[in-house]
C-alpha cells in the first residue's frame, strides 16, 4: 500500500531527513550501472559529502556552480549543498566556455564542480581556464564512481564536523538557494533566483496532478541540471517515487534499460515520447514496451495532440500528461491523470496550488473566456528576480504579474491551452499566424515525423510562413504541393498555409526537447 506524501517541510534538507526517517529502506534512486540508494543511504551519503565540501570552505550562502551529467553523484551533491545552505547553480552540460565564464562571474561563484571529461569534451580544462581568469574561483573535479560508489570523486568527511543547520521558519523568509539559467531573447543567459519553497511549489503541482506514490518509477532522461530535475528531486522525496537516472538519452540503450526498470511514468517531453512510440511500434503486436506505465509526463517542448492520441492507443496509461511553466515560474499548470483524454491532448492542465493566471490580449485587454492572449502568472513558484537586477523591470507588469511571453487561453474546463510564443507569431500582410496551430496540423501528415513552423523575412509579405520538416522516410519527404493540399483539405486558411518548405535530417532541439527555432531562422533566412 502506498505510503504518505510528505508535505510539512520548508527546506530541502528537512525533506531529506523526513524521507530517510519515514521510509529508510525504500530505494529512492538507481542508475544504468545498477547503483542504488535507499532513502537512509541517500541521507548518509549526503552528510558525508557535505562534510567533505565543508572542509573545502563551502558553507552558508557560498555560491557553487556545478555542471555534472544526470548521475547519482549529482543527486547526492544537491542534497549536500542543501545541507550546507549553499547557493547552488546547476549548469547544463551543453554549456561551453562563453556561458561558463559569464555565469560564474555573474553569480560570484567560489567553486565550480565539473567532470574531468564527458562525451569526449574536456570540461576540466574549460573550467580551469575560466577559473584562471576569475580570482577566487576554485575547480573541483567529480567523475563517476565505480559500481559500488555513489559519490564518485566528490570529497567526503565526518558528518560530526558539520555546522548546525539553521531551520527556516516559513516560506516567506526563505533565502535564495538556487540560481537557474535560461536563454531568453537577450544575448546572454538569464539567471533566475529561486528558494527551496519556490521550487517545492512546482513539485506540489506535479506530485498532486500525477498522483505520485512510492510505487511509482520515473525515468529521469533529461539533464538533471534543468530546473525540472530539481522539481523531480523534491517530488521524489515528497512521494517516495523512485528516480531512474539515465546519463544520456540514446534511445537504443536507454529505452531497454527503462523497460527493465518497470517505469510507471515515462517522461519527459515530445522527443522522448516520440522515441518511446517508435520503440513500441518495433515490438510484436500485443507486447507492451512499458507494461506498468500510468502516464507520460511532458513539458518544456510543444506537444502535438496527435502524439497523445497515438500513445494512448498504442502504449496505454492515460497518454501524455503535460505541464506548462518557465524557469522563472516552473509548472504553473499541470494536467491531471484523471483528465479527459481530449483535455490531455489539447491542454496543459489547470493552475497548480495557489497559482493565478491572467490572460491579456495583444491590444491590452483582459481576455474573455476562451480568448487568446499573453499568459501572466502569480503564485508560490515565482522566482525572486534575476541575478542581473536590470532585467527585473521588464519581467513583471505594473500589478506584479510575471510576463511569460507565451500565448494561450483558458478553456471551458479551466485548463490552459498554449497557442504559441509572442515571438513565434508570424505576421503575414498584417495577419497573425500561430506557428503552433500549423505545427499541430502538419504533425498529422503521414510523411512528416517532426515539424517546426517559423516566420522568415519577406519584402512583400512582411513575414512568410516556412515549415521545416523531418520526414518520416528520408527517401520520400513531402513536397510543398503536398503540404499545401494537405492543409487546404484540413480546412486551414490559405493565408496560414506554409509558402516555403525546408527538409532537415533531424530537428535541432535543446536537452529539454525544445526546438531551437532561432537556429532554424538563421539557417533558412534569405541572404
Amino acid at each position: 500500500m502506498p505510503g504518505p506524501v510528505i508535505t510539512d517541510f520548508v527546506s530541502l534538507w528537512d525533506l531529506v531527513e523526513q524521507r530517510a526517517s519515514l521510509t529508510p529502506d525504500h530505494v529512492i534512486a538507481t542508475d544504468e550501472d545498477h547503483r542504488s540508494l535507499t532513502c537512509a543511504q541517500y541521507r548518509d551519503e549526503v552528510l558525508r559529502v557535505a562534510a567533505g565540501l565543508h572542509g573545502l570552505g563551502v558553507g552558508r550562502d557560498t555560491n557553487v556552480s556545478w555542471i555534472l551529467p544526470t548521475w547519482l553523484e549529482a543527486f547526492v551533491l544537491v542534497g549536500a549543498l542543501a545541507r550546507l545552505e549553499a547557493v547552488q547553480n546547476p549548469m547544463l552540460p551543453i554549456y561551453r566556455d562563453r556561458e561558463v565564464r559569464f555565469i560564474t562571474a555573474q553569480t560570484g561563484a567560489r567553486l565550480i564542480i565539473t567532470p574531468s571529461e564527458w562525451k569526449g569534451f574536456d570540461y576540466g580544462a574549460m573550467c580551469r581556464a575560466a577559473a584562471a581568469d576569475l580570482p577566487g574561483l576554485e575547480v573541483l573535479v567529480c567523475d563517476r564512481g565505480a559500481p559500488g560508489s555513489v559519490t564518485g570523486s566528490l570529497p567526503v568527511g565526518d558528518p560530526a564536523t558539520l555546522p548546525a543547520f539553521a531551520p527556516v521558519p516559513d516560506a516567506t523568509s526563505a533565502p535564495v538557494r538556487w540560481i537557474f539559467y535560461s536563454s531568453g531573447t537577450t544575448a546572454d543567459p538569464k539567471g533566475a533566483r529561486h528558494t527551496d519553497p519556490s521550487v517545492r511549489a512546482s513539485a506540489d503541482a506535479m506530485t498532486g496532478a500525477l498522483a505520485l506514490t512510492d510505487d511509482d518509477v520515473f525515468g529521469l532522461v533529461f539533464p538533471f541540471t534543468h530546473i525540472g530535475g530539481q522539481t523531480w528531486t523534491f517530488s521524489a522525496l515528497m512521494s517516495g517515487c523512485k528516480l531512474v537516472f539515465v546519463e544520456a538519452f540514446v534511445p537504443a540503450v536507454a529505452i531497454p534499460f527503462l523497460r527493465g526498470e518497470d517505469i510507471t511514468l515515462a517522461g519527459a517531453g515530445t522527443p522522448f515520447h516520440m522515441a518511446y512510440l517508435d520503440a513500441q511500434r518495433q515490438l510484436p503486436p500485443g507486447e507492451a514496451l512499458f507494461p506498468k506505465v500510468r502516464a507520460f509526463p511532458g513539458g518544456a517542448s510543444a506537444k502535438p495532440p496527435q502524439l497523445h492520441y497515438d500513445i494512448l492507443a498504442e502504449m496505454g496509461g492515460v497518454g501524455i500528461a503535460s505541464g506548462y511553466g518557465l524557469t522563472e515560474f516552473p509548472i504553473a499548470t499541470m494536467a491531471h491523470v484523471t483528465d479527459d483524454p481530449d483535455e490531455l491532448a489539447y491542454a496543459e492542465g489547470r493552475p497548480g496550488p495557489d497559482v493565478r493566471l491572467k490572460i491579456v490580449t495583444l491590444d491590452g485587454r483582459i481576455a474573455g473566456a476562451d480568448e487568446e492572449g499573453e499568459i501572466r502568472t502569480k503564485g508560490r513558484q515565482m522566482f525572486r528576480g534575476y541575478v542581473d537586477a536590470s532585467l527585473d523591470e521588464k519581467a513583471w507588469d505594473e500589478d506584479g504579474w510575471f510576463l511569460t511571453g507565451d500565448l494561450g487561453k483558458v478553456n471551458a474546463a479551466g485548463n490552459i491551452v498554449i497557442t504559441g510564443r509572442l515571438k513565434d507569431v508570424i505576421i503575414r500582410k498584417g495577419e497573425n499566424i500561430s506557428a503552433k496551430e500549423v505545427e499541430d496540423l502538419l504533425f498529422t501528415h503521414p510523411k512528416i515525423a517532426d515539424v517546426a513552423v517559423i516566420g522568415l523575412p519577406d519584402p512583400a509579405l512582411g513575414e512568410r510562413c516556412c515549415a521545416v520538416v523531418q520526414p518520416a522516410t528520408p527517401a520520400d519527404p513531402p513536397t510543398l504541393a503536398e503540404v499545401f493540399e494537405f492543409c487546404r483539405d484540413a480546412g486551414l486558411m490559405t493565408q496560414k498555409i506554409p509558402e516555403q518548405l525546408e527538409v532537415v535530417e533531424a530537428m535541432p532541439r535543446n536537452p529539454a526537447g525544445k526546438v531551437l527555432k532561432n537556429d532554424l531562422r538563421q539557417r533558412f533566412a534569405p541572404t
